[in-house]
């Protein structure tokens, strides 16, 4: 070898450093790992058997002859070794492989190893991604820790669709989020069940999630909402009165909006409006009982079988009427009333508390213990005042 092949040589072997990536030959495998000759470096590098089993590989696999990519974890170490991994090596280029497919949003298939209370373990070549339980597909919201972990152990073993969402080498944090994988799918899944929808029709459903202001139902691809107006003919303060997540349900198409792609759903269509017979329950001037299910500025509503929402106006509580009416009656509270008006088309029905005397109260618990109704006195009913806009708007 002339001087410029052996100032070159010199060149290459000091250029190479700890962390470089090279590819070398196997030379020689014994019971401590494989020795690699590597071009341009005066000695072979050893890479030790500990290296090899951290990939759960067997030295068997080896071949002598075979090239090999190794990275280089010490140029010269107390014995003089040069030091190599492949383990390493391949876990770099699995980070190269993350962070393409994070720039490019590639969709990537891997098997659920493991699943914990956090979320998924999906191996990544030699790295282990994770998917955060939020970014686990149809895991409803609101389950308890062993519910949700329990759902996740069923996807242990499956292969399932992700997006890398996360890569931090440093921190050897690689997530991946099964939610993005699949939202481009059903949005399209979404848009062809608009399609076959019909607003008036039923369909059944899965509950998938509760929130303060109504509950989403899966019809198979697509939620719906069912807004909490919509969950019951009475007031419902939460939809967790009403529903829980995974119930089965059947449920009426309120509306479709193809633009804004969401779909409105209703429950209370499928029962029983209860006004609809409320002309035949009662009439103006019956002692009835009820609730008291919420008090506001200007009266309290009072919950009356079957169903219905009536309303005592502050001036219907007592004379001359409480500036407070919580000061008077509370939620939770149950009330002996006289009827004193209907109106079925609005679905209004007015209650007085002022016009109901201790003899009322007396004969109404008496007809209660004999099982007949009780029957006021006839009386001519003051027309009850008519509620502020506000009141009746917010009724």
């Amino acid at each position: 070898m002339d001087f410029a092949a052996l100032l070159e040589a010199s060149f290459s072997e000091e250029q190479m450093e700890r962390g470089d990536i090279v590819t070398g030959n196997i030379v020689a495998i014994d019971t401590q790992g494989l020795i690699v000759s590597i071009e341009g470096m005066k000695r072979d590098g050893v890479v030790q058997r500990k290296d090899l089993e951290r990939m759960n590989v067997d030295i068997e696999n080896f071949t002598v002859g075979a090239d090999i990519d190794v990275m280089i974890l010490r140029v010269e170490d107390e014995d003089g070794n040069l030091l190599l991994s492949v383990s390493q090596a391949q876990q770099t280029e699995d980070w190269k492989k993350a962070e393409e497919l994070m720039a490019t949003e590639g969709v990537w298939e891997g098997i659920v190893a493991e699943a914990n209370r956090g979320g998924l373990i999906v191996p990544f070549g030699n790295l282990r991604g994770f998917v955060p339980a939020s970014h686990v597909l149809d895991l409803p919201r609101g389950l308890s820790e062993d519910d949700r972990k329990l759902r996740m152990m069923r996807l242990v073993g499956q292969t399932i669709s992700m997006k890398v969402i996360e890569v931090n080498r440093k921190r050897r944090r690689l997530v991946f989020s099964q939610r993005d994988a699949n939202r481009g799918n059903r949005e399209a899944r979404k848009e062809v069940l608009l399609d076959q929808l019909r607003e008036g029709e039923v369909r059944k459903g899965v509950v998938s999630g509760l929130r303060d202001f109504g509950a989403f139902v899966d019809l198979g691809g697509a939620d719906g909402l069912i807004h909490i107006s919509e969950l019951a003919w009475h007031r419902v303060n939460h939809p967790r009165e009403v529903l829980k997540v995974g119930d089965e349900v059947e449920v009426y198409i309120l509306r479709l909006d193809a633009e804004g792609k969401r779909i409105g759903l209703s429950l209370k269509r499928l029962q029983e409006n209860p006004w609809a017979a409320v002309e035949e329950l009662y009439h103006v001037g019956q002692l009835v009982e009820g609730i008291v299910s919420r008090v506001t500025q200007f009266g309290a509503f009072v919950s009356l079988d079957p169903g219905i929402e009536a309303l005592l106006h502050t001036s219907q509580i007592a004379e001359p009427p409480p500036e407070d009416p919580s000061l008077v009656v509370h939620e939770g509270q149950r009330l002996v009333m006289r009827v004193i008006s209907i109106e079925a088309d609005k679905q209004r029905l007015g209650l007085s508390l002022k016009e109901v005397t201790d003899e009322d109260k007396q004969r109404f618990a008496k007809a209660k213990v004999d099982g007949v109704e009780a029957e006021a006195a006839p009386v001519e009913a003051a027309p009850a005042e008519a509620a502020p806009a506000e009141a009746v708007a917010e009724a």
